[in-house]
């Protein structure tokens, strides 16, 4: 269970390297910034996420379920608050874009490795 989760934070830092090098508003300052990042990022998605879809489910069901990438740049722009100069994301905007992004690298990422380690 606890590899499964750190595994899950690794790739999302990969991810969010990914999303840095391509996006120039996306500053992450290195590999531990983006592992420290994917820590933060994982507690809030256990704790604040679920509050957020609470409040936003009529929304989120009217826009079958986009709204969630909306609260997933919410969940990415708290994380770069709590971290500083060494996290930052220009704008809500990029980070709107930065969580679709990310979210589909982390299913690609994911089906890969988990390819990887069942054969």
């Amino acid at each position: 269970m606890f590899l499964r989760w750190f595994l899950s934070i690794f790739l999302n830092a990969v991810a969010l390297i990914i999303v840095a090098q391509f996006f120039g508003n996306f500053h992450m300052e290195s590999f531990g910034t983006a592992l420290i990042a994917s820590f933060i990022l994982s507690i809030l998605n256990v704790f604040i996420k679920p509050i957020l879809v609470f409040f936003t489910l009529p929304i989120t069901l009217l826009t079958l379920g986009l709204f969630l990438f909306v609260i997933n740049a919410a969940t990415l722009m708290i994380t770069q608050s709590v971290m500083g100069s060494s996290f930052v994301i220009e704008g809500f905007g990029t980070a709107l874009i930065a969580a679709i992004v990310i979210s589909i690298l982390n299913v690609i990422l994911n089906r890969v490795v988990a390819d990887t380690v069942t054969r």
